[in-house]
């Protein structure tokens, strides 16, 4: 399963559906566990204790209970609940997680799994109180009580029961069978559920940022030939030369009958290809790093799916999303920054090359007492400082824990949540700036300085997005329409390279 996938199963654009082959492999895999019982009489986490309890047998009559005592001592989530979007992916990369056959659950436990990501039934996940290995124990608990009838869920806008939700639709309940709980629970699937909607949001904001620069340029009447294809040989990092590529396509009728007022424009126009190219150089390392996660087995123990073999590892260690994520929150953030700065190149009458202070619209007496976009760049500088701050690796904050069990973990769910917040807080950033840039170009068109002709249009798109501000009035609820467009990918981003694709 690809991170386009997760993405399109967490807005329910494609619908789960469980092949022959992967029952065949998840049966296989739960022969094994019986025939492993029979033989031996011991299996770490099924006759045993969890963790540190792994030297406590459990007595034969009580192991059949063993499975319910760990979704349940596992209830101590806290914090926001996951988003419908979210608990979608998480589940849908849990199910692609067992469904690799080494797990060791029943193909009833798959099929419901299943049925609930079709009916969208979705358990109330608490994002925090994972610290990335044993892996998400705690959020993914939710997942496992909701299988078993117990923990809340979302179904048809209402808060209600697992058990409620599935006499609704049809569905039953399932008791949990040996190893079913850790199985459900022992992974990396929360963590790594949030990584692909966080990498596939980036890609869009690097894409997006790109025609912000270009209509940037615009406003500021500045020299599109920093964006010269020579220029990209010259240092061919593959993501610089897209993104300057892009901004070149953009910039094409502008800079065929436009004159530069400046030799060299400031470094967040003049240098946006090297900030940005950055992001765009690792998304592709990235998605690797993220799709072999998704499409692992990641719990413990795991079972040999040709002979059943035990075999015990850390492989609900979450180091490769905790890297993943601990970078990609540095490099959004640093297309904030970016932003930002653009943004402060066209409101200050200092930089922004004869436009009005704060790029305000009116005109006249009226002037005096319209201040423009004053408040939004304050906004602006806000979000970005946040974001900014936000880049703090949560990778290195190992804690030991579980009476020294756990004695290194990886912090990436906590990553994975913080490459999120990092990315809302830009796309703030980048709605914003959306507004500032189409009012700088509106500005420019009615004194006459550039035509409509010299607007591409892509951004001519973009900036009928954004009406014209004249009078002072409230932006908010623009601003988070805006930036919903952007976190869902709405916006039309289009380049000569996106040919024949869909962007």
């Amino acid at each position: 399963m690809t991170v386009h996938e997760v993405w399109s199963l967490s807005r329910r654009e494609a619908d789960a559906r469980l092949s022959e082959a992967a029952l065949e492999r998840v049966a296989r895999s739960s022969n094994h566990i019986d025939t492993l019982l029979a033989r031996d009489g011991e299996i770490y986490g099924v006759t045993t204790g969890y963790g540190d309890s792994c030297t406590t047998q459990i007595p034969a009559e009580l192991v059949a209970a063993l499975p319910l005592h760990l979704t349940r001592f596992h209830g101590v989530g806290m914090g926001r609940f996951l988003n419908p979007e979210e608990t979608r992916a998480v589940m849908a990369v849990r199910l692609a997680a067992l469904l690799r056959g080494w797990s060791g659950i029943s193909t009833d436990l798959a099929t419901l799994l299943t049925d609930m990501l079709r009916h969208d039934i979705l358990p109330l996940i608490p994002a925090e109180g994972s610290v990335g290995a044993s892996g998400d124990l705690t959020p993914l608990s939710y997942i496992a009580g909701s299988l078993i009838g117990e923990r809340d869920v979302l179904y048809k806008g209402q808060v209600m029961t697992a058990s409620e939700a599935f006499a609704q639709t049809g569905l039953k309940p399932i008791v949990l069978r040996p190893k079913e709980g850790l199985a459900v629970m022992n992974g990396t699937s929360v963590m790594t559920g949030l990584a692909a909607l966080a990498l596939h949001r980036a890609e869009g904001l690097a894409r997006l940022s790109a025609r912000l620069t270009a209509m940037a340029t615009i406003g500021l009447l500045g020299n599109p030939k920093h964006f010269d294809p020579r220029l990209s040989l010259a240092k061919p990092h593959s993501g610089q030369g897209r993104f300057a590529a892009r901004v070149a396509e953009d910039l094409a009728p502008f800079a065929e009958l436009h004159a530069p007022t400046r030799l060299q424009d400031r470094y967040s126009i003049r240098c946006a290809p090297h900030v940005v190219g950055v992001l765009e150089d690792m998304i592709e390392p990235f998605r690797q790093m993220i799709e072999i996660e998704i499409n692992s087995a990641n719990d413990n123990p795991l079972f040999d799916p040709e002979t059943g073999d035990v075999l015990h590892g850390g492989h609900f260690y979450g180091g490769h999303i905790a890297f993943a994520m601990d970078s990609l929150k540095n490099l959004v953030a640093n297309v904030a920054d970016l932003l930002d700065r653009q943004f402060a190149l066209l409101a200050d009458v200092r930089s922004n090359n004869g436009l009005p202070p704060n790029l305000s619209g009116a005109t006249g007496a009226r002037a005096a007492i319209n201040h423009g976009l004053k408040a939004l760049q304050i906004g602006v500088s806000a979000w970005t400082a946040e974001a900014l701050k936000g880049t703090m690796p949560a990778s290195v904050f190992s804690r030991s824990t579980e009476c020294h069990n756990q004695d290194k973990v990886s912090m990436g769910t906590i990553a994975a949540r913080d490459a999120l917040r990092v990315l809302e807080l830009t796309e703030q950033v980048a709605a914003a700036h959306m507004v500032a840039c189409g009012q700088a170009l509106r500005l420019r068109l009615k004194s006459g300085e550039i035509t409509e002709d010299m607007i591409g249009p892509g951004m001519a798109a973009l900036v009928e997005a954004v009406p014209f501000i004249e009078e002072d009035t409230p932006l908010d609820r623009r601003l988070v329409a805006l930036t919903a467009r952007i976190a869902e990918r709405d916006i039309p981003l289009d380049w000569a390279e996106d040919a024949g694709t869909k962007a």
